[in-house]
């Protein structure tokens, strides 16, 4: 059995990096050329992120809670998403970090699958690693998992215990090692 390593916790501060984050990220998409209608915030760890968002761009928000991983839930709320934007409405997903890319693949597949409009989805994260297997259009901050192994606690995580965020972490070890 082999040991999993003790991960590098990075707390961020909520009214200075947190915020400082969201504002750059509402820049960024105010400043291209594609304009959501709705900010759709991915839960668990993109609900906080998607409201502060909605807030700044002045949006409505609607919520998928992916990582409850209720079967058919997210998966029934999607196909209702995906035919928004099959009707033209414009839609940006928001998470806390696209690490791995596993959430956002997931959330893409099951969007293509109920028919929707790649042309009307975006996806905005506020720490993106180079190297994840999924491509998102707006982050705040790039980093490179390959060398940086910190494990980034978001403002609504640092409420919960640190084992628990431990563990969290270590049920993921390729992320840290």
């Amino acid at each position: 059995m082999s040991t999993t390593a003790e991960p590098e916790l990075h707390y961020l501060e909520y009214y200075e990096e947190f915020l400082a984050k969201v504002r750059l990220l509402a820049c960024r998409i105010v400043e291209s050329e594609w304009q959501p209608e709705f900010v759709i915030g991915v839960g668990r760890g993109g609900l906080v992120p998607g409201v502060y968002l909605s807030h700044q761009l002045q949006l409505p928000m609607l919520s998928i809670d992916h990582s409850s991983r209720v079967p058919g839930f997210a998966d029934e709320l999607l196909a209702k998403v995906a035919a928004m934007s099959a009707a033209g409405n414009r839609l940006l997903f928001v998470d806390d970090i696209n690490d791995s890319g596993g959430t956002i693949t997931t959330i893409r597949k099951l969007l293509h699958g109920s028919g929707c409009s790649d042309g009307n989805l975006r996806f905005a994260v506020l720490i993106n690693n180079r190297g994840s297997k999924a491509t998102v259009d707006y982050w705040a901050d790039m980093i490179d998992r390959a060398e940086d192994k910190r494990w980034f606690v978001f403002p609504w995580e640092a409420v919960g215990r640190t084992d628990a965020i431990v563990d969290e972490a270590q049920s993921v070890p390729e992320r840290l090692a």
